[in-house]
């Protein structure tokens, strides 16, 4: 990565609150982390100060772990001040895993996207293209081999341990809606790529920007294809959303679901273009160079430089794909499906 691009996105001083602690942030807003039972540990979560409560904005995953660190906010964050709203920036069960116990807890509402909503619905039940038993099979056709397939099917529904039930109603929002959270209007800028219909919530006149998982300060969020759209372009999706957080003031806070909240934001858009295109551009002198037609597993090593687990190849194989689909979108690549039904890529 460029280190003047690098340089320029700027950290915050100081360190996250450990699980179970809490601190301020920015005016009226308080800064929880909570733990997470993979490579990447953690997801913060924001709390938007109200006249007689809070509203909460993601929920952590949904396990005892983190809801032994909740009943400690209850007593000593809130303080046994209630949860008037929540808001669920998307599907990943880091983000609603909790949403529907926090909501009975305290009788508020979730709000989020349609598309979101229905997500974690159709991921729970495993329908609509969200089955495990699809996701290996889209994996086999890209080239998984069958002892990775059979460690995906050991694994059952996954989604269902971080999000043991999904909110039975919610409030929807959708891009450009306003929120009038903690007093001040909050714009809804909707994100594609990463999830179906991602919600970043961004208060201009305070510049401040709940970004999700839109915008990370160390790492690309994961950009994959699914079964339920096989032949879909995400790549092009994020790419495309990130014009809409180039254009917020310069000095706005960005406050991410994962490392440390920064200012830089236009720096850190042209970094996560420049990765992509990085990316994108070896993978093009990968298939050019080889000799036979390529999987997406095949290209794992190009776009992943170290050793994966189980968890870890689930999102490699989706963004292989997503990429070696971009590359034939933008006819820079061949797809060939083979009478098996098997997807190979050249050149």
């Amino acid at each position: 990565m460029n280190d003047s691009l690098s340089r320029a996105v700027l950290q915050i001083d100081g360190e996250p609150p450990p699980p179970g602690d809490a601190r301020d942030v920015a005016p009226g807003i308080v800064w929880l982390r909570m733990p997470l039972p993979f490579a990447l540990d953690h997801i913060n979560l924001w709390l938007i100060e109200e006249d007689d409560g809070c509203t909460l904005v993601d929920c952590g995953y949904g396990d005892g772990a983190t809801r032994t660190h909740w009943q400690r906010h209850f007593e000593t964050t809130l303080a046994h001040r209630p949860l008037e709203r929540i808001v669920v920036t998307h599907c990943h069960p880091d983000h609603v895993g909790n949403a529907a116990w926090l909501a009975a807890r305290y009788g508020c509402t979730v709000t989020m996207t349609q598309g979101e909503y229905l997500a974690t619905h159709a991921l729970i039940a495993g329908q609509a293209g969200y089955g495990s038993a699809d996701v290996q099979a889209l994996f086999a056709r890209h080239g998984m081999p069958p002892e990775h397939v059979a460690a995906l099917a050991a694994r059952g529904n996954h989604y269902r341990r971080g999000v043991p039930e999904a909110p039975q109603s919610f409030s929807r929002i959708i891009d450009g809606d306003v929120l009038t959270l903690g007093g001040l209007p909050w714009r809804v800028i909707a994100g594609y790529g990463h999830c179906a219909e991602h919600a970043s919530l961004a208060a201009a006149g305070a510049r401040v920007l709940i970004a999700g998982d839109m915008l990370l300060p160390r790492i690309s969020t994961n950009v994959s294809v699914w079964p339920g759209e096989p032949d879909a372009d995400p790549v092009q999706r994020f790419l495309d959303s990130l014009a809409a957080f180039e254009a917020l003031p310069p000095d706005t806070l960005v406050l991410p679901s994962h490392g440390l909240p920064f200012r830089g934001i236009a720096a850190r858009v042209a970094q996560l273009a420049a990765h992509h295109a990085a990316r994108l551009a070896e993978l093009q002198q990968w298939l050019a160079a080889s000799r036979v037609p390529q999987s997406a597993h095949d290209v794992i090593p190009v776009l992943f430089r170290r050793a994966l687990d189980v968890h870890q190849r689930f999102f490699a194989m989706g963004e292989a794909i997503a990429h070696l689909n971009h590359l034939w979108r933008h006819h820079l690549a061949e797809r060939h499906v083979a009478r098996d039904g098997t997807i190979r890529f050249t050149a």
